[in-house]
């Protein structure tokens, strides 16, 4: 049994997968032992099955469809024999040892899951922790970003003290670490969802059982490019997606 176990999904972003697998070498130390699984769900050819043999701790998959985030993560479910298990984006950057960090952190609080500081490149804290969701957050957040600025604070739990841990309802999924018994017991993510939401609906489930905390010892760079709100047809996913979200935990208003 290894310590940890990681899984990346990929979707014809080669540049970006390669740079996240050599940050997590450079930067995990030697004594943690890790499995990372590469699951790829790109429709264009590429390189990335050559990281097997540039790491021997790299397992390189190819569904040979696209399955999604959640179902992507899903796929490596099975094959799960670790302690702790991390969720990272491709575009995340490690620039320190922020795996043995996260494991020392929910060995101490036994928290069931954990989300460290998401930085953006210039080194800004991201606004990736949330509280619970409302129709009233989401729909400020995909047609009024521009106003209730308040509200979007509050939601954005802007009110708390960054340099301490604390709860979180919801954080985005780019970069979060699981006991892997826990993960195995919720099934993994709820692959009703293609894509966008699934984490939001796997920190609920966590939270229904467990904890989700924030641990503030610890940073990870992370790109955030927002897909949906460049793409149309990535923006009808979300929206679908949100729709069964609401369908599934009740439609709490505000």
């Amino acid at each position: 049994m290894t310590d940890i176990s990681i899984a990346i999904v990929a979707y014809n972003n080669e540049a970006d997968v390669r740079n996240a697998v050599s940050s997590m070498e450079e930067c995990t130390a030697r004594s943690l032992s890790k499995i990372i699984y590469i699951v790829d769900n790109s429709t264009k050819e590429n390189m990335l099955s050559s990281l097997e043999e540039e790491y021997q701790d790299v397992i390189y998959l190819k569904p040979g469809k696209n399955l999604g985030f959640g179902g992507g993560h899903n796929y490596v479910l099975e094959k799960l024999d670790s302690r702790f298990h991390a969720i990272v984006n491709p575009d995340i950057l490690l620039k320190e040892d922020s795996f043995s960090v996260l494991l020392d952190f929910m060995e101490q609080t036994e928290a069931g899951m954990a989300v460290p500081r998401l930085l953006d490149e210039s080194g800004e804290l991201q606004k990736v922790y949330r509280r619970e969701l409302t129709v009233l957050d989401m729909g400020i957040r995909m047609f009024l970003s521009g106003h209730f600025l308040k509200r979007q604070n509050y939601h954005t739990m802007q009110d708390m003290d960054y340099h301490l841990p604390f709860p979180v309802p919801f954080a985005q999924g780019s970069f979060l670490v699981i006991r892997t018994e826990l993960f195995r017991e919720l099934g993994g993510f709820d692959q009703r969802y293609f894509m966008y939401m699934e984490d939001a609906d796997l920190c609920r489930q966590v939270n229904s059982i467990s904890s989700l905390w924030y641990c503030p010892k610890t940073a990870v760079i992370h790109k955030w490019e927002r897909g949906s709100h460049k793409d149309s047809r990535l923006f009808r996913i979300h929206m679908t997606s949100m729709l069964q979200y609401f369908r599934k935990w009740g439609w709490k208003l505000w």
